[in-house]
């Protein structure tokens, strides 16, 4: 509900801002450590993306509540947005996007590791669970790209609004496809904006309608 998000929003930003908040049964701030803030900046970011790789990968419309939270603190805090793209760049490099090229000297298992995958003792994760984990992270990415917190103050731009998703598409369609990834990652993020509101719809219109030709008669058949 809107009163439980700005329950949410107003501890994180308080936090952030150095104010004393109550967490696991006791008062912390930022200002206890010299790196605190930092440290704070960090594991939130972190945070973010956790949620779009496991919340929001299981249940898919908990991406809208966490994209309007992170987007707004986001507008206030900068570095937040900042380490949020290196933490989900990092773990799915698709969001860039980028597709890590396997290079001479390089084990099969850091390969697996740099395409996303989780390994653990030397065995890949199945490729449906990584394929919905980073069908989260790109679903919560797109949510926050179209989403700004509806109490704040919208006269500014949005720290990292819809032109961020049409590069991102365009991007995407530049590159050969990945079997599997490539249209699993297109088909949440291209629905993240339709539940949005035809977002990129309405920004970009008959470029839009364009960039959705190129997918359906060009994009697509190279699948085959």
């Amino acid at each position: 509900s809107g009163s439980q998000l700005r329950e949410i929003f107003d501890k994180i930003n308080n936090l952030l801002s150095g104010k004393s908040v109550q967490s696991g049964g006791r008062t912390v701030s930022v200002t206890q450590h010299p790196q605190g803030l930092d440290f704070v900046y960090y594991k939130l970011a972190e945070k973010f993306v956790n949620q779009g790789e496991e919340e929001v990968a299981s249940h898919r419309d908990a991406a809208f509540p966490i994209a309007v939270v992170a987007s707004g603190i986001w507008e206030i805090h900068p570095r937040v947005g900042d380490l949020f793209l290196a933490h989900l760049h990092k773990k799915c490099p698709y969001s860039v996007p980028f597709y890590p090229a396997l290079k001479e000297g390089t084990s099969m298992e850091e390969y697996q590791r740099m395409l996303g995958y989780q390994v653990k003792d030397s065995k890949m994760e199945e490729q449906d669970h990584f394929l919905k984990r980073m069908s989260g992270m790109i679903r919560l990415y797109a949510a926050i790209i179209q989403l700004r917190w509806p109490y704040g103050n919208k006269q500014g731009a949005h720290p990292h609004g819809l032109n961020y998703g049409w590069r991102w598409l365009a991007q995407m369609l530049n590159m050969e496809p990945l079997a599997d990834v490539t249209a699993t990652l297109l088909f949440d993020f291209l629905e993240a904006s339709d539940v949005c509101g035809n977002a990129l719809m309405k920004q970009y219109q008959v470029q839009f309608w364009k960039m959705m030709l190129l997918i359906r008669e060009d994009y697509f058949p190279r699948y085959d």
